[in-house]
């Protein structure tokens, strides 16, 4: 199916098959070799609170790539994947230090349920919520065909997550080494900016200071 023959209607949110893509395979380099993912807040890892957001969302499918930290990753997520009840796919990326690119790829790679929109996520945005997660998922409802793309903006910063129709999956998966940023830049009328000044969907821990202005911390 091409994107110009997916229907223009707007697709209502109590039909929307949600898939899930997680990235968390990166060094942590600028945080001194930490994996964001097992940062806490509230005594939960940032990773804990992403699976708990998944259960009330019921994804039809969830993919976490790992990569740097592989280990005490993969060990947080297989002890939170029986607490969800979703069933969680791991895809570790053996060279992550070709960077995120890679990852998405092979993220985008292992996708095989019957999605509609899939989110491209990362593991490191702290104030990410279910509030933060309807209003992303409500834009994409109103979503017709051209506008297969949503992409959350605060003051002109991109944020994240991302949501793709399945269409646009689709096309990326279709073009060898396609991912998802370059896609968008070349097809810009695909994109549909959510413009909102909830700063959730542009606050990730990348460095020291981050994790003091966000109220994460290294250690449970």
């Amino acid at each position: 199916m091409t994107l110009a023959s997916a229907s223009a209607q707007p697709v209502s949110t109590e039909i929307l098959r949600l898939a899930v893509l997680l990235l968390a395979a990166g060094e942590g380099s600028r945080m001194g070799g930490f994996p964001k993912a097992l940062l806490m807040k509230d005594g939960k890892s940032l990773l804990e609170h992403f699976c708990l957001t998944m259960k009330t969302l019921e994804p039809v499918e969830l993919v976490i790539v790992t990569g740097y930290h592989h280990q005490a990753i993969e060990a947080e997520v297989m002890g939170q994947s029986g607490a969800i009840g979703l069933p969680v796919k791991i895809v570790r990326n053996t060279n992550p230090e070709r960077g995120q690119a890679s990852s998405v790829r092979l993220g985008l790679e292992s996708l095989q349920s019957d999605f509609n929109v899939l989110a491209v996520a990362l593991c490191d945005q702290p104030n990410m919520a279910m509030a933060e997660w309807t209003a992303l998922l409500s834009q994409f409802a109103q979503c017709k065909f051209k506008e297969a793309i949503v992409l959350p903006q605060v003051q002109g910063q991109r944020g994240n997550p991302v949501l793709f129709s399945k269409a646009v999956i689709d096309a990326i998966r279709a073009i060898p080494a396609m991912v998802c940023r370059p896609y968008m830049d070349q097809h810009p009328e695909l994109v549909r900016l959510f413009e909102t000044v909830n700063t959730a969907y542009v606050m990730d821990a990348d460095t020291e200071a981050d994790i003091q202005k966000l109220g994460v911390t290294k250690s449970r």
